[in-house]
């Protein structure tokens, strides 16, 4: 994987978002999926998909537990592009099976009863998300928390056997608002309430001055922050 990430630094070498998703969609044959949960930087991203006309798998994953607010944001893109977003749910008998065994509120009671809803809110509907992708286009940033602090901007993923590409990886949070703002693009007005990183609800708070991006995400918990979509 070395010496591939070496070469797709290369490829991109000097050239902006747009012309590097345009380098690598010939390099694999148009194999290329944007994940977006209508965060910011999956909007500044997914501005760039479509404003560009790049023939990209545009998906998002709806885990049945999103905010009003990320529904709101999601119905004025499609609405602002007239492009389609492919939509991956939970499977219907694992959510069942979930809550008739636990309960609706399981997560708050253990990091381990948490993981199992997000594997089968997201990660299973990631990897159908992701079936036949070769490059897996995500918004992460290095500024988010200290785990993605060593991220590169190229990744092997070893559990979807995908390379994943992080275009934002070194844009700040000033960056991200500068370019919504400069674009016009529509965003998650939670973002202006505080909430610097936005998931499920119940999972979900705003932050205070001085904490991480990440902090509002499972703020019970001490772990990582993640969810597993970016950590094996």
């Amino acid at each position: 994987m070395e010496k591939l990430k070496l070469e797709l630094e290369e490829l991109v070498h000097d050239l902006n978002i747009s012309e590097s998703i345009s380098a690598l969609n010939k390099r694999f044959n148009g194999r290329l999926a944007l994940s977006t949960a209508f965060g910011q930087e999956g909007q500044v991203l997914t501005d760039i998909v479509f404003k560009n006309d790049h023939p990209v798998k545009v998906f998002t994953i709806d885990t049945g537990r999103l905010f009003q607010e990320t529904y709101e944001v999601y119905n004025k893109t499609v609405a602002r592009y007239n492009k389609k977003i492919n939509v991956y749910f939970p499977d219907r008998d694992d959510v069942e099976t979930l809550l008739m065994e636990k309960g609706p509120n399981s997560f708050y009671e253990s990091i381990d009863n948490r993981k199992e809803c997000c594997f089968i809110r997201k990660l299973k509907p990631l990897r159908r998300a992701l079936f036949g992708v070769d490059v897996w286009i995500s918004g992460l940033r290095g500024g988010q928390s200290a785990f993605r602090k060593g991220i590169s901007r190229f990744e092997w993923d070893d559990r979807f056997k995908v390379i994943k590409y992080h275009p934002l990886i070194n844009w700040t949070d000033q960056d991200v608002k500068d370019y919504l703002s400069d674009n016009r693009v529509p965003y998650n007005r939670l973002h202006d309430l505080g909430y610097a990183s936005i998931g499920c609800a119940p999972c979900t708070r705003a932050v205070a001055p001085g904490e991480s991006e990440r902090a509002g995400r499972w703020w019970w918990e001490t772990s990582k922050k993640e969810c597993g979509l970016h950590s094996a």
